[in-house]
């Protein structure tokens, strides 16, 4: 233990001794408040506190407006069907949804960063119009995985004039839509998902009474027959292949 932070003290005097040789000028950030007669300055003020606000929201934007939560679902349901509890862990999951929904978003985030995002960078478009290019890719990925009852539901209980196209639809009133219908559809496959493996924990509990080996539970009988199905069958394939297609 002396002998390891002994290892990091050493580690840390080089890197200091480096800095100092080098001398390395870093930036400075003044944080605090003053009085301003320029408007421009509050204004600026007001976008860096609103811009810090989405930036913490971006992960629950992430969860919301993408196909996230319908992938992630669908896995966990995958894991509880074939009775493995802790494989795979939680962090693969969330890993392996995580990129297969940046792979699903991809053309819509392209076309923020070319309409939105280089624009703006650019100065060639304002930040209001920025934020609706922004917003329109998300807008017609989450109509096209939206139900029309779950959109007439939210617009009844928002009690908004009710639009004549889909652009008059308030994206308020869009995103939970969205997020019902993405529960109801991982819930169906998550259905379909665990007929095959329910299948084998009846004929393993079948055969067990037959046997009268009444004391074994049947899941650990099953669970290599599921494990084996799955495998045989190229389950990873199959699953991750028809949830990308969903989305289409």
């Amino acid at each position: 233990m002396i002998k390891r932070l002994s290892i990091v003290a050493f580690l840390l005097s080089l890197l200091v001794g480096t800095f100092a040789f080098a001398q390395v000028t870093l930036p400075t950030v003044n944080l605090g408040f003053k009085t301003t007669q320029n408007p421009g300055e509050v204004v600026n003020a007001i976008k860096l506190v609103l811009v810090m606000t989405v930036l913490t929201l971006a992960p629950a934007i992430l969860i919301m407006m993408t196909g996230f939560t319908r992938i992630l679902i669908v896995l966990s349901f995958l894991r509880q069907a074939m009775g493995v509890q802790q494989l795979p862990p939680n962090q693969l999951l969330v890993g392996l949804s995580l990129f297969i929904t940046f792979f699903v978003m991809n053309p819509a985030i392209t076309e923020i960063n070319q309409k939105a995002l280089q624009p703006y960078m650019a100065n060639t478009i304002t930040q209001d119009q920025a934020f609706e290019n922004a917003v329109t890719p998300l807008r017609r990925f989450m109509f096209s995985q939206t139900r029309d009852q779950d959109l007439a539901l939210f617009l009844k209980l928002s009690k908004v004039e009710q639009p004549k196209t889909r652009a008059d639809v308030p994206t308020l009133v869009l995103i939970p839509a969205f997020i019902i219908s993405e529960l109801k559809t991982a819930f169906m496959i998550g259905f379909i998902i665990f007929l095959p493996f329910l299948i084998i924990d009846i004929l393993a509990a079948s055969v067990l009474m037959s046997m009268g080996m009444m004391m074994v539970p049947p899941a650990v009988i099953a669970l290599p027959f599921k494990i084996m199905l799955f495998v045989m069958v190229d389950g990873w394939t199959l699953l991750i292949g028809s949830m990308v297609r969903s989305f289409g």
